[in-house]
């Protein structure tokens, strides 16, 4: 991986998962971070982890007036970023028939609004030839169980990959999404008992052709490739899901 020496990168949900990982590969390559989370303390924890080079900002992915501070808060802080991962998200299983209005609008509200308002609020603020990755999962291609909620907004994700991609040429900023599968980042232990998960996470393993989940790194890695590597790729979704949907 190349250094990333004096990058400026903005990763909402940075507190934990996917975006602290990257977080993590990015500030100990010299990049300055700005992650944000809703829990103060995750915020904090995640902080003193990154070092000097992180920035931590409370700011909740539902909420249009915490994006319009969140894009003034890197102004005052970036001037401009070199990429941008919308990554903030949330899990919520419930079956078709039991999923509330609330639920429902929840899982959009956070995981496909949020990262529509976070890419338009923060796109002046992206330098020309920068990245923007979105977070999507392979829930958008694969008819999961107890996820049909999730997969609605995984799905409108994708899709706004897309459009963003090709409203964002003139500028020429690059958007791609990163879609995982079968990843051991913790959250689902957030979600059900400990007994439930660890059960859940052995049938995960035993349904991708690589026969294991994968890790957070594992993600971050292809985060990091599509915002600063893939130069010559938009619109696209890298799968980082053991072969799941591919094989």
């Amino acid at each position: 991986m190349a250094g990333y020496e004096g990058k400026c990168v903005v990763i909402t949900g940075g507190s934990s998962g996917f975006g602290l990982a990257a977080a993590r590969l990015l500030t100990d390559e010299g990049a300055h971070v700005l992650i944000t989370g809703r829990n103060q303390a995750a915020l904090d924890a995640a902080r003193g982890q990154l070092g000097g080079n992180a920035i931590a900002v409370r700011s909740d992915a539902a909420s249009l007036s915490d994006i319009d501070a969140l894009a003034d808060r890197v102004k005052a802080e970036f001037g401009t970023a070199d990429a941008l991962f919308a990554n903030a998200g949330v899990n919520g299983f419930a079956p078709f028939e039991a999923t509330s209005g609330e639920l429902f609008d929840r899982l959009l509200a956070i995981n496909a609004k949020g990262k529509y308002f976070t890419v338009q609020k923060l796109a002046p603020l992206l330098a020309e030839g920068s990245g923007v990755v979105l977070t999507t999962s392979v829930a958008n291609v694969l008819g999961l169980p107890m996820l049909s909620a999730y997969a609605a907004a995984a799905a409108a994700v994708r899709s706004m990959t897309r459009s963003l991609a090709r409203e964002l040429l003139p500028r020429k900023i690059r958007v791609n999404a990163v879609s995982p599968g079968a990843i051991d980042s913790g959250i689902l232990e957030k979600d059900m008992p400990k007994e439930a998960a660890e059960q859940m996470k052995a049938q995960f393993a035993a349904d991708t052709p690589m026969l294991r989940t994968g890790t957070p790194a594992e993600v971050a890695r292809a985060m990091i490739f599509l915002a600063f590597d893939a130069t010559y790729t938009t619109g696209a979704e890298l799968a980082v899901d053991g072969g799941g949907t591919q094989l």
